[in-house]
């Protein structure tokens, strides 16, 4: 028996097995495919070689600070006018109380991002980093994408280097994927035109990853992006991690139109969720990870996502931010999980479920 129907898919799976790289028009190729689980088993065959069955997940919160902002993204149902009566800013005190809560818990990670708020000064988030770390030394701080330190740089009108190393001094230990939308243009510019670009949003990175700090890196989908600005998305951070090599894992966001100004779009369905992270297995040969977010493809896709090159389900989520909340999924408002839940949503789909830190150390809790 053939291993596909789809006789691109077989040329395309024989460089996969001899370790080769794939080029723009092979990934092309994969998103064309129709044999589905070909192009799940061709991504589960790369996902065992590096991972077996061992799937990630972690104890983790999501603060974010404010969402007012002056971007205005077609796709973000989460921005608010500063005159808004649902604006907000949270204090440091609200800040250390949610990350007390969240330690409480368990929690390992706080992930803090936000809108661009040209209300606050650059003290608010050095004293709010600081102040973090006071209270709680060990409690891994993973905040503000590029577009934040984008905004920075130009707002409080520093250079890239000052603002990283001032952040990093204060406390901030690595850097979430979020903000890289899509690349290509002009979709971009249509979707987020008050954003940085996709160069500078990875020559950032770069920056951050010289500095010493990891990141994460992410693409929105699902959309009016197309084929190949996805397709794109990829071999441009394909080529950032050759050069800086500090992205630990890749996070595909599925594109939930409610609440947004594209609430007419279908957004994305099972076979695009399941073939965006097939294909981002495949094209980005030098990540070691693929998360399946499960909050916003929802349950049941996730767990098969793990058989299409996943190997990370992200976290609890433990009283999930206000941003969560307007990208999730999930039915009825419920936006968190347990660690239990979590173990066994990963091992019902056939999986070993290993606790991580944010740099995917093994965490070993002590029984009580």
């Amino acid at each position: 028996m053939q291993f596909s129907f789809d006789t691109n898919l077989n040329k395309i799976a024989e460089k996969v097995e001899a370790n080769e790289r794939l080029t723009f028009d092979e990934g092309v190729e994969l998103y064309k495919t129709d044999d589905l689980n070909a192009l799940g088993k061709l991504a589960d065959f790369v996902r065992r070689k590096k991972h077996g069955k061992t799937t990630y997940y972690n104890v983790n919160r999501h603060f974010n600070h404010t969402n007012i902002c002056v971007a205005d993204c077609k796709f973000c149902g989460f921005y608010r006018r500063a005159r808004q009566d649902d604006a907000y800013t949270h204090s440091i005190d609200e800040g250390i109380e949610i990350a007390r809560n969240a330690v409480n818990e368990g929690a390992t990670e706080l992930h803090i991002v936000g809108g661009l708020n040209s209300k606050l000064p650059f003290e608010y988030y050095t004293d709010l980093f600081s102040s973090l770390k006071r209270e709680f030394p060990r409690l891994h701080l993973k905040a503000l994408t590029m577009v934040e330190l984008d905004f920075f740089a130009r707002f409080y009108k520093m250079p890239d280097e000052e603002v990283i190393e001032k952040l990093k001094a204060a406390g901030m230990d690595s850097c979430p994927g979020g903000g890289a939308e899509i690349f290509a243009e002009p979709t971009r510019s249509r979707i987020c035109d008050h954003k940085c670009d996709g160069n500078r949003w990875l020559e950032l990175a770069g920056k951050v990853h010289k500095a010493g700090l990891k990141t994460n890196a992410t693409m929105l989908y699902g959309h009016i992006e197309t084929t190949e600005d996805r397709v794109d998305h990829f071999v441009k951070l394909r080529e950032q991690q050759d050069k800086t090599g500090g992205f630990q894992c890749f996070i595909p966001l599925a594109f939930y139109p409610p609440g947004t100004a594209l609430s007419s779009l279908p957004g994305p369905d099972a076979m695009l969720n399941l073939k965006t992270i097939a294909v981002s297995r495949l094209m980005l040969d030098n990540f070691d990870h693929i998360k399946a977010y499960w909050v916003m493809l929802g349950l049941p896709i996730t767990q098969t996502a793990l058989h299409f090159g996943a190997n990370d389900v992200d976290g609890t989520i433990t009283d999930g931010g206000e941003l969560t909340h307007a990208y999730s999924v999930e039915t009825g408002g419920e936006r968190k999980m347990t660690k239990d839940e979590l173990i066994s949503m990963i091992e019902n789909a056939g999986f070993e479920a290993v606790e991580r830190d944010t740099v995917y150390n093994r965490v070993e809790r002590v029984a009580a």
